[in-house]
C-alpha cells in the first residue's frame, strides 16, 4: 500500500460518526511519520531493545528539533515482546493496523521472522533488524532493509582468527532456536571450508539460563574454545559454570549478545571474552561518527549508553533518516524504499554503507573486540 501522509485529511462530518470504531491511531498526521518497534523491553535480553531505542530516539530527537525531515517529525511507537515470537506477531499485527509508516528496529531472529511476512504482505517497509539471520535476507525483498553485517559474516571472521591461532577444536553453545541455529550454521560453514567440524555442541532454551548439561557436554569434548550464539544472561551463565567446571578456554560471542551488558554480567569475570561486533566501536574517539554520536548523547543530557547497541540503534535511524530526506516533501512507503535504495555507497563518519535496488544489506564490516576485567570493551 502506497501510503501519502496527506490522505486522510478528511473533515468531520456527520458521516463520520459512522466512523466510530475506527482506530484513530492509524492516522498518519501531516507532521509526524510513525514508526512501530516490536522488541525485548523486558526479559533476559531487555537491554538489546532498550539500548538500541534509546540510540535511535536520541538521534531522531534530534533531527525533531531541528524542524524533522521536511516539516516531519519522527516517533517510535514501541511494544514489548520479552523476546518471543507469538507476543512479537501480535505485536506487529497491531502496528500494522494502527497504520505505521514503517517497522524499524526489531530485536532478533525468531521474533523477525514472524515479523517480516506479515510486513511483506502488507507491503510495510521492515527497516534494521538487529540479527544477522540470513533467512531473514534471502530471498530478496524489496521491503527489507538491513544495517548490520550477517551471522555468517561474523562467524566466518572469528572461526579465521581462531584457526590463525591454531586452535581447532571449535565447541558451539548455541540458543535452541532460528537464532541459535542461524549462528550455528555459520560456525559449520566456515569450519567446514576448512576441513573441520564442532568437537561439540550444546544448547540452551531462548530466556533462560539453564545451562547445567551445556556445561557438562562441552566440558567434557575439551574445545581449544566456544563459541557463543545466545543472548547475554545465558551467555554469561555459561561463561561462570564452565570456569566453575575447570574449563580454561577462550570464549566467543556474535554481536547480538550484548556487548556492554554481557561485560556487566560477568565484571571481573568477563576478562578475554571475545565478542565480534558489526557497528563502529562507540569507544574510539578516532572515528567522526563515535564523536558525532558522544557529542548527541551528551546534548541530549539522557542517560543514555554509549555502547555497540546504542551506536546500532543511532545508525540505524541516521540511515533512516537519510532515505526519508530522498522520498520526497510527501513521503510514501513506496516513495521511502525509492530514498533509501537511491542512498548509493557513502560514509556515515568513518562507517561505510551501501543499498541499492538490488542490495538491501548496508554494511558487511565486522571486527573483533575484547572484554576487559574492568567492565570495559577493547577494540
Amino acid at each position: 500500500m502506497c501510503m501519502n501522509l496527506n490522505r486522510r485529511t478528511f473533515s468531520i462530518s456527520t458521516g463520520a460518526t459512522l466512523l466510530a470504531g475506527f482506530n484513530t491511531a492509524r492516522a498518519q498526521s501531516e507532521s509526524k511519520i510513525i514508526l512501530g518497534q516490536s522488541a525485548a523491553f523486558t526479559g533476559p535480553a531487555a537491554q538489546l531493545g532498550i539500548q538500541f531505542y534509546e540510540g535511535a530516539k536520541v538521534y531522531f530527537d534530534q533531527v525533531n528539533a531541528q524542524g524533522g525531515v521536511a516539516g516531519h517529525l519522527i516517533e517510535v511507537r514501541k511494544l514489548d515482546d520479552g523476546y518471543e515470537p507469538e507476543r512479537c506477531a501480535e505485536n506487529t499485527r497491531k502496528l500494522i493496523a494502527d497504520d505505521v509508516f514503517a517497522l524499524f528496529g526489531y530485536i532478533g531472529t525468531p521474533t523477525s521472522l514472524v515479523a517480516l511476512p506479515q510486513a511483506i504482505n502488507s507491503k510495510v517497509p521492515f527497516i534494521a533488524p538487529f540479527t544477522g539471520a540470513m533467512a531473514l535476507r534471502e530471498p530478496f525483498s524489496k521491503y527489507a532493509f538491513h544495517v548490520r553485517a550477517s551471522y555468517n559474516d561474523e562467524t566466518a571472521l572469528i572461526v579465521k582468527q581462531l584457526t590463525t591461532l591454531g586452535l581447532k577444536k571449535i565447541g558451539v553453545f548455541y540458543q535452541n532456536d532460528a537464532y541459535g541455529k542461524a549462528g550455528l550454521n555459520g560456525v559449520n560453514l566456515a569450519l567446514d571450508s576448512r576441513g573441520l567440524k564442532p568437537v561439540a555442541t550444546a544448547t540452551v532454551e531462548r530466556n533462560t539460563v539453564d545451562v547445567a548439561q551445556a556445561v557438562k557436554t562441552l566440558v567434557a569434548a575439551g574445545p581449544d574454545a566456544v563459541v557463543q550464539i545466545g543472548a547475554y544472561k545465558a551467555c554469561a551463565a555459561f561463561i561462570r559454570e564452565a570456569r566453575k567446571a575447570g574449563y580454561g578456554g577462550t570464549y566467543y560471542n556474535v554481536s547480538f549478545v550484548g556487548t556492554q551488558a554481557l561485560a556487566d554480567e560477568l565484571g571481573k569475570e568477563g576478562a578475554g571474552v571475545v565478542v565480534s561486533q558489526v557497528m563502529p566501536s562507540p569507544y574510539k574517539a578516532a572515528r567522526p561518527i563515535a564523536r558525532e554520536f558522544a557529542d548527541v548523547v551528551k546534548a541530549a543530557g539522557k542517560n543514555v549508553q554509549p555502547n555497540f547497541s546504542s551506536m546500532e540503534g543511532y545508525l540505524a535511524a541516521k540511515l533512516f533518516v537519510e532515505g526519508l530526506r530522498r522520498a520526497g516533501a510527501k513521503p510514501s512507503r513506496e516513495s521511502l524504499i525509492t530514498g533509501l535504495e537511491n542512498l548509493g555507497s557513502q560514509s556515515m563518519g568513518g562507517f561505510a554503507v551501501s543499498f541499492s535496488p538490488t542490495d538491501h544489506v548496508a554494511s558487511n564490516f565486522v571486527e573483533l573486540s575484547m572484554l576487559t576485567g574492568d567492565g570495559r570493551v577493547r577494540t
